[in-house]
């Protein structure tokens, strides 16, 4: 089974999270509104910024900040920032010393077609696809004002 990291959904969250408040977030702020623990938030906003899809300014007043909208901005991008190359196998586009059977291998190099393809199949969903629009995801749950008294039947 092909599987994303914990980390890799939750800069998914994370992101979604930045686009939806928008402007300026700190990482206590962002864990406490999306349930990820403080250091795994801080965690991943530290790989997103590596990759620059974030941007962190720092002092009193920082915090994280989208670098471009989520619109612009890869799944297969967030993927590799967290989780490195995407690829089925070991022998991914070619790279020797990853795999023991290499010299022997009846299929190496073979898998660059299809690892390409699952490249591009990610690289044409945006997480503005995963995320929810903005205006749902800042909306809160308000429940109607309760009348002082009710009328006598």
């Amino acid at each position: 089974m092909l599987r994303l990291s914990k980390l890799t959904d939750y800069a998914v969250v994370v992101l979604a999270r930045l686009e939806a408040e928008g402007g300026l977030q700190t990482a206590p702020g962002l864990a406490a509104a999306t349930g990820i623990a403080e250091p795994t938030v801080a965690k991943v906003l530290k790989h997103l910024g590596h990759a620059g899809l974030v941007e962190g300014l720092r002092g009193a007043r920082g915090g994280y900040r989208l670098a471009r909208p989520l619109a612009a901005m890869p799944l297969s991008e967030v993927i590799c920032a967290i989780d490195g190359p995407i690829a089925l196998t070991a022998c991914v586009d070619g790279a020797s010393g990853s795999c023991e059977t290499e010299t022997i291998c009846p299929v190496r190099g073979r898998w660059d077609k299809v690892n390409e393809a699952i490249r591009s199949a990610l690289s044409d969903i945006t997480l503005a696809d995963l995320a929810p629009p903005a205006a749902t995801a800042c909306r809160r749950l308000t429940l109607p004002a309760q009348p002082a008294h009710l009328p006598a039947e």
